[in-house]
C-alpha cells in the first residue's frame, strides 16, 4: 500500500492517505486520483533560437512543435506528502493522514460523510465528529 492523493471535492481539495486507511472512516468510498489512470497529454511549444556554443554567432532556429508526456493525476514529487497534518481517532484505530486546501472544507466534508462518531484532531484544536445521517 502507498499513500495517495484523493480528492473529496469539486475546489480540488485532498487528502493524502492510503486508500484503505480513509475508507475506514467514511461511508462512501473514496477512491485515489490515479484510479481514473494515467493519461498521455501533448503541449506546445514555441520556436526558438539555439546556441551550439558559448558565444555562438550564428544560432540555429529550431521551429515551433508539439510534445507528448506522461501525466498522472495522483503523482507527488518525493517522499514528503504535501500538506498540513490531522488525526483521525474512533477509540479503535487512530491514522494520520494529510490535506490540502482549508480545514473548513475538510471538516465539513468529515462531517457529512463519518461512517462512525470520531474525534478530528487539527494542526489547532480537537472536534468530535458524530456519525452521518445519510452519508456521501
Amino acid at each position: 500500500m502507498a499513500i495517495q492523493k484523493h480528492t473529496f471535492d469539486a475546489e480540488g481539495n485532498s487528502i493524502y492517505a492510503e486508500t484503505a486507511n480513509i475508507n475506514y472512516f467514511l461511508k462512501t468510498t473514496l477512491a485515489p486520483d490515479s484510479a481514473g489512470g494515467v493519461v498521455n497529454k501533448t503541449s506546445n511549444v514555441k520556436s526558438f533560437t539555439r546556441r551550439r556554443y558559448p558565444g555562438d554567432s550564428s544560432p540555429s532556429n529550431v521551429g515551433a512543435t508539439t510534445r507528448e508526456y506522461l501525466y498522472d493525476p495522483g503523482r507527488r514529487n518525493g517522499a514528503a506528502t504535501p500538506g498540513d497534518p490531522f488525526i483521525l481517532d474512533d477509540g479503535v484505530e487512530k491514522r494520520s493522514f494529510t490535506f490540502t486546501g482549508p480545514f473548513v472544507n475538510l471538516h465539513s466534508f468529515l462531517v457529512g460523510d463519518a461512517k462512525m462518531a470520531f474525534r478530528c484532531y487539527s494542526p489547532s484544536a480537537a472536534y468530535d465528529i458524530a456519525a452521518s445521517e445519510g452519508g456521501g
